[in-house]
């Protein structure tokens, strides 16, 4: 495996660094997904970048440089093809690589995805390099963690180096007297919720319905039964908590102030961005100062948007878009 020396943060600019999966996506799209047993024909399919590490870095690297803010992603890929295609994508939408190591012993990850016609979608992912990262990779990627003013993590790469991540950025983040602001996003969401240390290293989770219902026994439809999910993800640990109910808006609390987004119009064609792109706005929003309940709405525009398009990292919304969504 080989890494990149890890560089410092541009003066005067501030850090997003995603740590977590490079796949590349095999969509196909068909009028319905299939049933188990059941062989249908796809319309067409599309290649692309994906995996939620790549995913949300392109999204927050999209928005962020006009803002001031630079954006770099740790993981692994596979010494391949597909790893060469993930880092081309990367590249093009402006996301630093340093920290993105080559492993000569596994393949680049891949998903599988399946896309219906009213946008909704099923996902099969094959980790290959993704699931080799260890503790050496979090010590690669220490000086940038101490950089770090938000920490992106999520579930598709080992958690114990997710969680040393997120201690260390934490101690040396450079988004405060705390350190870095850690955002887990729970996907793939473990069937037994999260271990006990995992609520003691993160600020926030974003789980949508079925993530929510994992972690804390609610499966929300509305905002009174998201409040209420909400108290227990704070009963957690948590000072602020985000409960996303899909096309039916995202309640947030933070303290005792709370609000609820209702959702965007707009024409959902594919969900398969959503959530990755919900959280790189998110990032965004917050390393540059917004208010928590500003940053919520301006993540949930960028989550709506991405439903406009398809794909997955391709499906990320431009600064303009999201600005012009919001009014």
């Amino acid at each position: 495996m080989s890494l990149d020396t890890a560089p410092a943060s541009p003066s005067g600019r501030r850090l997003i660094l995603s740590l977590g999966s490079v796949n590349i996506d095999i969509i196909a799209y068909s009028d319905a997904l299939p049933r188990p047993g059941e062989t249908i024909h796809a319309s067409r399919y599309a290649m692309g970048l994906g995996g939620k590490g790549a995913n949300q870095a392109a999204a927050a690297s999209r928005l962020a440089g006009s803002l001031g803010l630079t954006v770099e992603l740790a993981g692994r890929t596979g010494d391949d093809a597909f790893g060469e295609l993930a880092r081309g994508h990367l590249a093009g939408f402006g996301v630093g690589l340093a920290a993105l190591a080559r492993d000569p012993g596994q393949p680049t990850g891949i998903a599988l995805i399946g896309v219906d016609a009213a946008g909704e979608n099923t996902v099969t992912v094959v980790g290959g390099a993704n699931m080799a990262l260890d503790a050496t990779d979090g010590a690669a990627i220490g000086p940038l963690l101490d950089q770090a003013a938000v920490l992106l993590l999520q579930l598709e790469t080992p958690l114990p180096v997710s969680l040393e991540a997120a201690r260390r950025a934490r101690r040396g983040g450079a988004s405060g007297a705390g350190g870095a602001l850690v955002i887990l996003d729970p996907a793939p969401a473990p069937l037994d919720g999260l271990p006990e240390e995992a609520w003691a290293l993160i600020d926030l989770v974003t789980p949508n319905e079925t993530e929510t219902e994992r972690l804390v026994g609610i499966r929300p439809t509305d905002p009174a039964s998201a409040a209420v999910a909400a108290d227990r993800l704070q009963a957690k640990g948590l000072t602020r908590a985000i409960v996303k109910l899909g096309a039916r808006g995202v309640f947030w609390r933070d303290g005792r102030e709370s609000g609820f987004v209702p959702p965007f119009q707009v024409n959902a064609i594919d969900s398969v961005a959503a959530g990755d792109c919900f959280n790189g706005g998110l990032a965004v929003a917050m390393a540059r100062g917004d208010r928590f309940g500003e940053a919520v709405r301006f993540a949930a525009a960028c989550g709506a948007l991405a439903t406009t398009k398809r794909g997955a990292a391709e499906a990320a919304p431009t600064l303009d878009e999201v600005l012009a969504l919001l009014g």
